[in-house]
């Protein structure tokens, strides 16, 4: 029987010390993954690497090219020392460096699945990051958070798992939230706006691309690794914030159009237009209020109503240049309902 996908992803301060590796955790991510290997397919989605690799460039102060130089630093010593401790477990691991164009390529992501496909039949785990040493800054990653969720997406992920400096997500009074059936305005108003000092993300990135995994069908769960067996009690929904998935039957081709194309552009919408959408209808140019985000034929864009909350994306029939000077024309199709993903 076909084994079920997991993705786990660590970010910098949760595998980080003062800008070292904290080899503690990283035994500790050997040792529970090992238990899940017999049960799961996984793929480790790691940050640290400009964390690790920093301290090396005495002037550091963050430049796009610094943060590049400290990657290039910090990958191998990043990769050695989880390699390092899951041997004992007699698990090898693969590097996989990604970069943001091999996911909006479907055919492109389509080899690195198959790649994916591989290790495991060889009871290898692959352990992904971005590929920040040559990664294009228009077309990179927000975070890793983003990478874990398109690949969760892209190989058909039962879970996806993140871990983080805080044991999940928390309420005004300090408390772990426990679950969240489905991540609305009300939810994501919880996040701290703050990030860690080591890491591009933080809660609202996490609730973000939960959201996302969970509309594709994907349960997630916001965890820490200080907690004592938290990969473990994760995946059993025993400690963290556990957000679940939606019960959506999407083609894979549509999965993709809403997590792995690259969106190009933005559109508001009245409520009229929205509930056009849910009734699975084409966006028509009379019910889009502005153009936030400009677009060509044939690119994705996404639909936000005018409270900014995303309900939809979109393939384009038209660009935006013709929206705006056509907007108020009777049935002019922006996109064809077939063409829309409901988020």
């Amino acid at each position: 029987m076909k084994k079920p996908i997991l993705v786990i992803k660590f970010g910098s301060a949760s595998i980080t010390t003062s800008g070292e590796i904290d080899e503690r955790i990283v035994l500790e991510i050997a040792r529970q993954t090992a238990q899940l290997q017999s049960i799961y397919n996984i793929v480790l989605v790691s940050s640290g690497a400009v964390a690790a690799g920093k301290k090396y460039l005495p002037k550091y102060s963050g430049t796009l090219s610094e943060r590049k130089a400290a990657a290039a630093i910090g990958n191998p010593l990043l990769v050695r020392t989880y390699a390092t401790y899951f041997k004992p477990f007699k698990i090898a691991l693969a590097q996989s460096l990604c970069e943001r164009h091999h996911f909006a390529n479907r055919d492109q992501f389509l080899q690195l699945k198959s790649t994916y496909e591989t290790l495991w039949r060889n009871n290898i785990i692959p352990i992904a990051n971005e590929n920040d040493v040559v990664s294009n800054k228009e077309l990179k990653f927000s975070d890793n958070d983003e990478l874990a969720t398109l690949i969760a997406v892209g190989v058909g992920a039962e879970q996806i798992l993140f871990s983080t400096s805080v044991p999940g997500v928390l309420n005004a009074q300090g408390e772990v939230i426990p679950e969240i059936k489905v991540i609305d305005k009300d939810a994501l108003a919880l996040a701290s706006k703050e990030k860690s000092a080591v890491g591009l993300g933080g809660m609202t990135s996490k609730l973000n691309f939960a959201r996302l995994a969970n509309q594709m069908g994907i349960k997630a769960v916001i965890f820490s690794m200080q907690t004592e067996n938290g990969i473990l009690k994760a995946v059993k929904g025993e400690t963290g914030t556990v957000c679940y998935a939606q019960k959506k039957k999407l083609s894979s081709r549509n999965k993709w159009l809403a997590s792995g194309s690259l969106i190009s552009g933005l559109v508001t919408v009245d409520q009229g237009a929205i509930n056009a959408l849910q009734n699975r209808k084409s966006l028509l140019a009379v019910g889009v209020r502005n153009v936030v985000q400009d677009f060509e034929v044939g690119e994705v864009f996404q639909i936000a109503d005018e409270e900014g909350l995303i309900h939809a994306v979109a393939k384009s029939k038209l660009d935006s240049a013709i929206l705006k000077n056509e907007k108020n024309k009777k049935n002019l199709e922006i996109a064809h309902a077939d063409d829309i993903v409901l988020l």
